[in-house]
């Protein structure tokens, strides 16, 4: 082998080292730059990754947080009708969800240390947003003792609000206990918006009267007169402050609408009246309705007396159950509210009534 032919060959080899050199760090570069690729893949993509978490993070923080309906606002207005005593009037109507059961009037007597709630509403927020109402028109102070008129429970579901809240002592008609338990689903359950309902329950009540109950809070004295025959239902309690004169009548006293009279009795609610009249008051404050002043009792006595009159009257001239309704109508009270729905009945009961007699 010449010497030429060695330096060709040399050549040729050194060529391919050079090759092999080059295809190797070619592969090194394009392995480096897929690392970097990657390397910046996931650095972008991961800012991508935290930019979503963070846009889901306040949607999951919102949907764990997020309050439940608004609470219904009952717009509570306390309004003082004698000294010391403000109540809260409800409308003259039916318990609907526009009205979430505040259609009757609720009061409050501020004594030295504490407050006397007469009926305590329909419900548990509305017994709240009434409390607060209070506070903010003459000053906290706690509830020592709750009244409750009789069991129609749109005046004593908002019991338990107070009892939490103060331990008051609930005084009301025995019914109350023996007829309604928690869980049960009355007519308030069944009428009122979530956002009013909530958070209320049926407790017993403390204590249950057969004869008058007389109590000192904060130096006022207060006397419970419970009714005792039938009269707006099987069990009637008024509240009376004879110092001040005020009587807090429950259903027993209605103006500007009719009454409901189906678990009552119109003998009994013309004795009830009669009850009220001898305690001399000078205010008195309608279980529904506005009126206050000395006149407050005139439509309760004037139907009650009427149906009475007229019923019996009818049943002397042999009118029977299925002609009743069209003899007794009551014409002077068309104009209440509630007229067209309760009269009919009203006198249909009563004819029962007094048929039996």
């Amino acid at each position: 082998m010449n010497r030429d032919t060695i330096l060709k060959i040399g050549i040729q080899m050194q060529k391919k080292i050079i090759s092999s050199l080059l295809v190797s760090t070619a592969l090194l570069m394009t392995a480096c730059s897929d690392n970097k690729g990657t390397t910046e893949t996931e650095t972008k993509a991961a800012p991508a990754a935290a930019v979503t978490k963070t846009v889901a993070a306040p949607e999951a923080a919102a949907q764990a947080v997020a309050p439940a309906t608004s609470e219904f606002d009952y717009k509570l207005a306390p309004k003082k009708v004698a000294d010391n005593v403000w109540c809260f009037f409800g409308a003259l109507d039916k318990p609907t969800p526009e009205n979430a059961g505040n259609m009757a009037n609720n009061c409050y007597v501020k004594t030295g240390d504490a407050f006397v709630v007469f009926d305590t509403g329909p419900s548990y927020v509305f017994a709240k947003q009434a409390y607060a109402a209070m506070s903010k028109e003459v000053g906290e102070l706690p509830v020592k003792v709750i009244v409750n008129s009789h069991e129609h429970d749109d005046h004593w579901l908002g019991n338990d609000f107070y009892k939490q809240k103060f331990g008051a002592e609930l005084i009301g008609p025995s019914v109350i206990n023996t007829k309604y338990k928690a869980g049960d689903i009355t007519r308030m359950f069944k009428v009122l918006p979530e956002n009013a309902i909530a958070g209320t329950n049926i407790i017993p009540v403390d204590k249950s009267i057969k004869e008058e109950y007389d109590f000192t809070v904060g130096g006022i004295n207060f006397q419970v007169i419970p009714v005792p025959v039938k009269a707006h239902t099987d069990e009637d309690y008024f509240l009376f402050m004879p110092e001040s004169k005020v009587l807090f009548a429950g259903d027993l006293v209605m103006n500007g609408r009719i009454t409901s009279g189906r678990d009552g009795a119109v003998m009994g609610q013309l004795k009830a009246l009669s009850m009220i009249k001898a305690k001399g008051w000078e205010t008195l404050i309608p279980g529904h309705g506005f009126i206050t002043d000395k006149t407050a009792t005139d439509e309760a006595q004037l139907y009650f007396t009427l149906t009475k009159d007229r019923i019996m009257a009818a049943i002397e001239n042999d009118v029977d159950a299925t002609e009743i309704n069209e003899v007794v109508t009551l014409p002077e009270f068309k104009d209440k509210k509630m007229y067209d729905i309760l009269n009919s009945n009203n006198v249909s009961y009563a004819f029962d009534e007094f048929d039996m007699l």
